[in-house]
């Protein structure tokens, strides 16, 4: 395995310019109150146009015309996701005088309160809902063949040996852990020889009987397993892990951004965020094969939501397959 280095995207060559005429733009295309909505809900994570269409109650053909205004003033940005297009704020490189007018003006979007939130919010939370359903669902009519529709990608065997490596040689206390959707719980024996306890929490309930299956068959008797999602828990004292784990789980979440947020608040001082999950690629596929919501991550999105979140970064690798795809190993922690 070998560090990651920070991939620069073609905006951040152009973040240390700021012209009048560029600042013009940006302020004229934000000067509309939907685009100004719509920038600021982008804040929560990458929508496709018909989603946002469902979120602000527009037409299509207004929509879209929207988007292009935002996106030629370079403050939204758009990635292909399969069949689908999603939009999503522009990554935020360097310390030009670009970067800091426009982190400065989405920070200020951010603490906004807009008697409108309600109402977006609700669709939003909709949104949201269909997402974790139907990748639930997904789980529930393929729990059994998951593990070999899985392996297509990465199979744990291809990559469990580093990863284990890799959370042994960690200086954190070993009281407890978490994993995040530990599918049929292949890293849970590994946790539970490094902690004191260990709680497996997962969104599916035939994934979480598989992990289970599992627990019992080897013995481990001090992992303990919960349904529900990250959301449920981060407001309860009694749940604070000095090791929080997302293995090869974000791609399947509906907003990978939150989960970020909800680690925040479940760390203990000291505490960790390691996150094992796929390099951006174009398998589109894996979609349809093996239920993933999103075709991996650039590791410069981790870091951007992991500092949004007050966490910073520690240690990255990469560890490339031998059918394509490239897994990131990376560790957050508390700022």
């Amino acid at each position: 395995m070998t560090p990651i280095t920070t991939i620069h995207t073609a905006t951040a060559a152009a973040s240390a310019r700021l012209s009048a005429e560029q600042l013009a733009h940006a302020c004229k295309a934000l000067g509309d109150p939907l685009r100004l909505a719509i920038v600021q809900l982008l804040g929560r994570g990458s929508f496709g146009v018909l989603e946002l269409c469902e979120l602000f109650d527009t037409k299509q053909s207004s929509m879209s015309h929207h988007l292009k205004i935002l996106a030629q003033a370079q403050l939204v940005s758009s990635q292909r996701e399969g069949n689908s297009i999603f939009y999503r704020r522009p990554l935020l490189a360097g310390h030009g005088l670009w970067t800091q007018w426009l982190s400065a003006t989405l920070v200020t979007l951010d603490a906004l309160d807009d008697p409108q939130n309600n109402e977006v919010e609700q669709r939003l939370q909709r949104v949201l809902a269909n997402r974790a359903a139907a990748c639930a669902e997904f789980f529930a009519r393929n729990a059994e063949a998951f593990k070999q529709q899985q392996d297509l990608i990465a199979s744990y065997d291809q990559y469990g040996a580093p990863l284990e490596r890799l959370i042994a040689t960690m200086d954190i206390p070993t009281r407890q852990a978490l994993e995040i959707g530990p599918g049929e719980g292949a890293f849970l024996a590994a946790l539970a020889s490094r902690f004191d306890t260990v709680l497996a929490l997962d969104i599916s309930a035939p994934m979480l009987q598989k992990a289970q299956h599992r627990i019992h068959q080897q013995q481990l008797d001090n992992v303990s397993c919960l349904l529900g999602d990250s959301s449920d828990i981060r407001g309860s004292h009694r749940h604070q892990f000095d090791l929080v784990v997302a293995n090869m789980v974000l791609h399947h979440v509906p907003a990978p951004k939150t989960i970020f947020t909800d680690v925040a608040r479940l760390l203990t001082d000291d505490g960790c965020f390691l996150v094992t999950d796929l390099c951006r690629h174009q398998q589109a596929w894996a979609r349809e094969s093996c239920g993933d919501l999103w075709l991996g991550f650039e590791p410069d999105d981790l870091t951007a939501w992991a500092v949004e979140s007050g966490l910073s970064e520690g240690q990255s690798q990469y560890l490339g397959l031998r059918n394509g795809f490239q897994i990131q190993f990376r560790l957050f922690y508390r700022a």
